[in-house]
């Protein structure tokens, strides 16, 4: 009965405290130098440079907008690469889940933009891949998301 008390307030410590640990984070976030409606161009652009396929944006503010509310600017931009797409989804078909990728970004109340997205090691864990080549494609994408949005970061 004790081992199960240790136990639920371990999991419940967890449940509130969060995961602190860098390497560990779920939502991966940075600042950036650009207002929204600018990284987001930026962004736009270097997944068409890049060969990427950009399947829509939502402009959160603006649909706010369109129910008489009121937003901070909040925009995300959904794009990937079906070829990556594909082979993660058959490793799990779980995985059209996560997939194609998504970006957020926002601005807070004092004016600070934020570039944000789920970090793709989270993907092994979430949708239990195992498979050597499959791990090392979430890797080629932890990296790849990381490069994108330092980029577009970028005053």
């Amino acid at each position: 009965m004790t081992s199960i008390k240790i136990l639920l307030a371990t999991l419940m410590t967890f449940t509130f405290m969060g995961c602190d640990s860098k390497k560990g984070s779920f939502i991966e976030t940075l600042s950036s130098a650009n207002d929204v409606p600018t990284a987001v161009a930026k962004l736009e652009a270097l997944i068409k440079k890049q060969g990427l396929t950009h399947f829509f944006t939502i402009d959160h503010k603006a649909n706010a907008e369109g129910v008489k509310m009121n937003l901070k600017p909040e925009t995300v931009v959904v794009f990937g690469n079906p070829k990556m797409g594909t082979v993660l989804m058959n490793c799990n078909p779980s995985m059209g889940i996560d997939l194609p990728l998504r970006m957020l970004f926002t601005t807070d109340y004092e004016g600070l933009t934020t570039i944000s997205y789920t970090n793709p090691e989270y993907w092994s864990l979430k949708h239990n891949i195992k498979d050597k080549n499959c791990l090392a494609i979430i890797n080629k994408a932890k990296m790849a998301l990381g490069k994108l949005a330092e980029e577009v970061s970028k005053k």
